[in-house]
């Protein structure tokens, strides 16, 4: 069994930057064919336009993918470019602090809507084609898609400022685990990888303002450095490959070992 995803057919959103942008590249290399998705359509253009000028298995979908009628615009874009859709990976993700006593934030909104309902939908969406492709003849085999939703390990820790960021993905990992159950029935595996200690997007601006913040974090990681993003690229390579075919409601933890330690004032970025 190999981590092949040759010829599959992916969309990944939060695609035109960090995380989300080396989870699509990734893919692309490995020879899927990929819908690039995400809400900032000019950095989307800036950072992928050329590659998809030149490379026959890269789209691009631009767009707000908290509007229902955005999503079925990007499955139905997918669909024209590619004919089917293999897996959709959850990329699109989006952090701030907030205080938990002030009645007038709502940035805890702001969050469920970015971080779990906007997967939940779109999960809805691709499971449903799904499971159309699978009745078509010829489809045959142990798994018909794979979703992989990016998570945290604030979903695990207690931090007060990040209470907003905390609930959502601690949501979206029980939505994995309820969709993986959900699913199973049509051959659907749905499973998460949770970061912490990764060069997000994110994380990269807050070194960039504060660079003692990097110290922080490697001070408390076990494997003492920050990990690189295509390191998740290859752990949702692997989610969504044939060598993950009996794995499904897993939340698959990279974070060079930060969750291992107690402390909780620490950054667990």
């Amino acid at each position: 069994m190999t981590f092949s995803i040759e010829r599959k057919t992916a969309i990944v959103t939060g695609a035109a930057n960090g995380v989300g942008l080396s989870i699509a590249r990734h893919f692309a290399d490995k020879g899927a064919n990929v819908m690039f998705a995400d809400m900032d359509e000019r950095r989307l253009e800036k950072e992928v336009g050329a590659l998809a000028e030149k490379e026959d298995n890269v789209r691009l979908f631009g767009g707000d993918l908290r509007e229902r009628l955005t999503i079925a615009n990007l499955l139905s874009t997918t669909i024209d470019a590619f004919d089917r859709v293999d897996i959709l990976v959850n990329a699109s993700r989006q952090c701030s602090t907030c205080d938990p006593l002030s009645s007038d934030d709502d940035t805890i909104e702001k969050m469920l809507q970015q971080n779990l309902l906007t997967s939940l939908r779109l999960s809805q969406a691709v499971a449903r084609r799904m499971i159309a492709q699978a009745e078509s003849p010829g489809e045959t085999g142990r798994s018909i898609g794979s979703i992989v939703n990016l998570s945290s390990i604030a979903a695990r820790r207690t931090q007060p400022q990040l209470l907003a960021y905390s609930v959502s993905t601690a949501a979206l990992d029980q939505l994995t685990r309820s969709l993986a159950v959900a699913l199973a029935e049509h051959r659907i595996r749905v499973n998460a990888v949770a970061f912490g200690s990764v060069m997000s997007a994110s994380l990269k601006d807050r070194i960039r303002d504060n660079e003692d913040f990097r110290e922080e974090i490697t001070e408390h990681t076990p494997l003492a450095r920050i990990g690189s993003p295509g390191e998740v690229a290859e752990a949702a390579q692997f989610l969504a490959s044939d060598a993950a075919a009996f794995m499904t409601g897993q939340i698959v933890t990279i974070d060079g070992g930060r969750t291992l330690l107690d402390p909780v004032s620490a950054p667990a970025h």
